[in-house]
């Protein structure tokens, strides 16, 4: 052996001993944890003792298996269609030669079964402008009937024509945890009965993804991969009971990026109880506006914390000004809810009905005060309301009468809001939604069911007045046939 191969065998050879040494003098496998990680889920199946001896609690490591959740969940959850108008972007003449026509457009998601006889939530964009809804449930096809929608929460209730069908349990959203694992249940990019696990990673989220005119935005906040299909399903627990309603992703590319969000199942099940009940959300109104404590308006109204929220109007006439309450007081608890933002103010009100008494507590110039509110409908009464509306395929919109909370914030006497909008004549004319017309031909536009037959019925020049969706008054006249 010459030098050279001798400079480097030997120094191998000795590094190699003394490893086996210190391996066998440390003996790792009394020493150190080891974990079994599963080939399916890379998730540990070992609960790990804390080796710290000052403390005597321990680290819990996820759920040997997500087995139960799933097996208690799948069933309940249905695959959605949702066929719409006919695209004719994707239609050219050579499908006249070829004898095709137009396709209609089809877009799929995901809805929980809440009632053995066939009530189904969902979220409200999985449904948006159907014109025929089907459900699948184990490889059966249903046709749905649309029982109601709610922008404000992105909740709709559906219901088919079947018996014992395998309602889920309802969990608490209000006592989930932070950290707390949960499953996502859904059909991703159409592929039905899927399960994806993740924690809880925040409560009461605000992203400002929400319509209507009294958007509810406290989402739960989950890793749990949520994708393009999985709207409308079930977010459960390792129980497999339902905490929420998978709703949105945050995400550049469309795809899961980490952020998933859902519905309250509390606030998901109030809303749709108020659908197959009245048709209506009963929502109650404290009749404030509010806005969050920001670092900047917390120095400026000298706070000593960031919680609550700070009253920047209140109605007139309405059960937070006969309480007492004035603008800039700051809003801290609402009976037993701690408030610490806005979500959790719009959260909290969600659980009440017209007519219910609060206890509010609320800081004004440092001083901690109280006050009863009794909290109204939309109409400024206590009473459940049923509201009117006129839809029109002709008009392509749903009419209804502006309630007095939207009289008060566009400062008039009475209107027909547009909503629902889609092709017809008045998306012709240029609106959008969350118009408000309170003239037609200088005449008060006040009965939506009025006012939409005059439309439908009328020609010559055709004067309009009223206020756009941003605040700003118009007036716009149009000669029509």
């Amino acid at each position: 052996m010459n030098t050279s191969i001798k400079s480097f065998v030997i120094p191998f050879i000795s590094g190699i001993a003394g490893a086996a040494l210190w391996i066998s003098i440390q003996n790792p496998q009394e020493n150190q944890p080891s974990f079994d990680r599963s080939l399916d889920s890379g998730i540990p199946t070992q609960v790990v003792n804390d080796y710290n001896s000052n403390s005597n609690s321990l680290r819990t490591d996820p759920p040997l298996s997500f087995i139960e959740a799933s097996q208690n969940s799948t069933e309940s959850v249905v695959f959605i269609k949702n066929f719409s108008g006919t695209d004719y972007r994707r239609y050219s003449m050579f499908d006249y030669f070829f004898g095709t026509g137009p396709a209609q457009q089809v877009s799929t998601g995901s809805g929980v079964i809440i009632t053995k006889d066939g009530y189904i939530v969902t979220n409200n964009h999985v449904i948006d402008r159907a014109e025929t809804i089907e459900v699948v449930h184990q490889k059966r096809t249903y046709k749905a009937r649309l029982v109601g929608t709610d922008k404000n929460t992105d909740i709709a209730v559906l219901k088919i024509d079947a018996e014992n069908l395998p309602e889920i349990k309802k969990g608490s959203s209000r006592n989930l945890k932070i950290g707390e694992w949960v499953l996502a249940v859904g059909n991703p990019f159409n592929l039905t009965s899927t399960v994806t696990a993740g924690i809880v990673s925040a409560k009461e989220r605000q992203i400002n993804i929400l319509g209507g005119d009294f958007p509810l935005e406290s989402f739960i906040q989950t890793d749990a991969p949520i994708n393009p299909g999985n709207s409308g399903g079930a977010l459960v627990n390792v129980n497999g009971e339902l905490v929420g309603i998978n709703t949105a992703i945050l995400s550049r590319t469309g795809s899961y990026t980490g952020y998933g969000f859902a519905v309250p199942v509390d606030v998901a099940m109030k809303v749709a109880n108020d659908l197959i009940q009245y048709g209506e959300v009963q929502k109650a109104i404290p009749g404030v506006d509010v806005v969050e404590v920001t670092p900047e308006l917390a120095e400026e109204m000298k706070l000593k914390n960031l919680d609550g929220v700070i009253v920047t109007h209140t109605l007139r006439g309405g059960s937070a000004e006969n309480a007492g309450l004035q603008k800039n007081d700051v809003i801290t608890s609402i009976g037993d809810w701690k408030i610490t933002g806005k979500g959790s103010f719009e959260e909290a009100l969600s659980y009440y009905y017209p007519g219910e008494k609060i206890n509010v507590e609320f800081t004004r110039d440092g001083n901690l005060k109280t006050a009863t509110l009794t909290l109204q409908n939309l109409e400024g009464g206590t009473g459940v309301i049923k509201r009117e509306y006129y839809a029109s395929s002709l008009l392509g919109a749903r009419l209804e009468a502006v309630n007095t909370v939207e009289k008060d914030r566009l400062k008039i006497p009475y209107g027909i809001k547009i909503s629902s909008l889609s092709r017809g004549y008045l998306r012709d004319l240029g609106f959008r939604d969350g118009f408000v017309i309170t003239h037609v031909n200088e005449m008060p536009a006040k009965d939506p069911k009025a006012f939409g037959k005059y439309l439908e019925e009328f020609s010559g020049r055709l004067k309009l007045e009223g206020v756009s969706p941003n605040g700003q008054p118009f007036m716009q006249s149009y000669n029509v046939r």
